[in-house]
Parts: structure tokens; C-alpha cells; sequence
């Protein structure tokens, strides 16, 4: 399955724009029931009128929420990002912490979120991150019967090597972001055809070729979310 998603998504990245850990967490939790083409809009303003911890945490509760409204659920999302942006500067000298209980202990931030900053931000596999996507994905090849996130984290901890943690749990994300989609999966098209014991109908050609026409599709449509960021 990884040699061959592996093919598909050479270079798998998240798609939330960032510049550092703090803004990723911040984007992460905005992403939240919102999509990450949202957040991408939202964030550079967000950035600009208040460009670090210290001066979000500051910020009349009402113009963060103004504009983090696009997001949805905009009232608990900029109390979270608030809160979180306060602690990190009252506690952690405005620095993400590096470790998953110090990330779990700030306001509006779950496993996912804190995986997805550590992996990203920092490249420290504590655990793979899972959405919408990665349960849908995991479920339909078997990997899971689980129907919780965390459940679903543990039984993909336990069948991936910890190096893949980071990479693998990225590529079935954007996997089922783009080809395994919830309604109508692209079963003719996918690489992972032969080997999953959901797939329906007839595939197309040889997996390489399929593996070829999905990672155009993911650098193309990954590339209208601003592409890899710098951390």
C-alpha cells in the first residue's frame, strides 16, 4: 500500500498555509468542519493585523472573530486560538512546545491538531493524524474497523513503521482528499485497486499509470492551496 501510495504522492504536504509552528496551529484549529482552502484565506488576514501570540492573545475578542467567520463555528474557534496564543505566551515564551501532553494541555487542541504541528512543524512523529479522510481511507482498505479517531490512530500506529507515521498518515490523507472521495470514489483510477477489498467496478490500465494520473491530479489541485510551506 505505501509502495504504491508512495507513487501516487511522491511528496506528500499539508496543505494548511504556514510559516511556522504557531501559525499552523492556528490554522489548524480553524481548519476544523472548515476546508483548508478557507483557512488559506483567512489566515494571511488574520496574520497580518496580529502577526504573534502575544498580540492575538490581545486582540478585542469581536475583530477575531470577524475575521475567522469564514471558518465556521467562528465564536468557539477564535476563543481557541485566543486561548491557545495566551498560553503559549504566558507559559512557553510565545514558543510552540515540542511534545505532545505540553500541546494537549492548550485551549482547542485535540491529538489531531497536535500531530499534525509535530509532524509538520517539527517533523516529530508522536502519531498519525486523522481526519475525515484518513478514517474513510483506512476503513475502506481494511486497515481499521474502528469508528473513533483514536482508535483508528492506534490500529494505524500499530501497522505502519514510526517513520512512515508522518509521510504514510499524510498520503492517505490527501489520498482520500482527492481520489477515495466519501461519495464517489475514483475506483477506476486508483492505485490501490488490486488491494483493497472495497473497490467496485474495472480499473484502468497497469497501478503505475494510475499511480501517474493521481499524482497529477493531487499536485494540481494541491497546488490552489499554496503548495508546501516553510516551517
Amino acid at each position: 500500500m505505501l509502495r504504491r501510495l508512495s507513487a501516487a504522492i511522491p511528496t506528500p504536504h499539508c496543505e494548511l498555509d504556514h510559516t511556522d509552528a504557531w501559525t499552523l496551529l492556528m490554522a489548524t484549529i480553524l481548519s476544523a468542519q472548515s476546508t483548508d482552502r478557507t483557512v488559506n484565506t483567512v489566515t494571511p488576514v488574520l496574520f497580518e493585523k496580529w502577526p504573534t501570540p502575544e498580540a492575538l492573545a490581545a486582540a478585542p475578542r469581536e475583530d477575531v472573530e470577524a475575521v475567522v467567520h469564514r471558518t465556521g463555528f467562528y465564536r468557539n474557534k477564535a476563543k481557541a486560538i485566543q486561548g491557545a496564543s495566551l498560553a503559549l505566551h504566558e507559559q512557553h515564551g510565545g514558543e510552540v512546545p515540542r511534545d505532545m501532553k505540553a500541546l494537549l494541555e492548550l485551549p482547542g487542541v485535540a491529538r489531531k491538531t497536535a500531530n499534525v504541528v509535530l509532524g509538520v512543524a517539527y517533523g516529530i512523529a508522536e502519531g498519525v493524524v486523522v481526519d475525515t479522510h484518513v478514517m474513510r481511507v483506512s476503513q475502506r482498505l481494511g486497515l481499521t474497523t474502528a469508528t473513533k479517531a483514536d482508535k483508528v490512530e492506534q490500529d494505524l500506529c500499530r501497522q505502519l513503521e514510526r517513520d512512515q507515521w508522518i509521510d504514510g498518515g499524510h498520503r492517505i490523507l490527501l489520498f482520500g482528499r482527492y481520489v477515495c472521495l466519501a461519495r464517489e470514489p475514483d475506483c477506476e483510477n486508483c492505485p490501490l485497486f488490486e488491494i483493497c477489498p472495497s473497490s467496485v467496478g474495472d480499473a484502468h490500465g497497469a497501478w503505475v499509470d494510475r499511480a501517474a494520473t493521481v499524482r497529477v491530479r493531487v499536485e494540481s489541485r494541491g497546488s490552489e492551496h499554496g503548495g508546501p510551506q516553510s516551517v
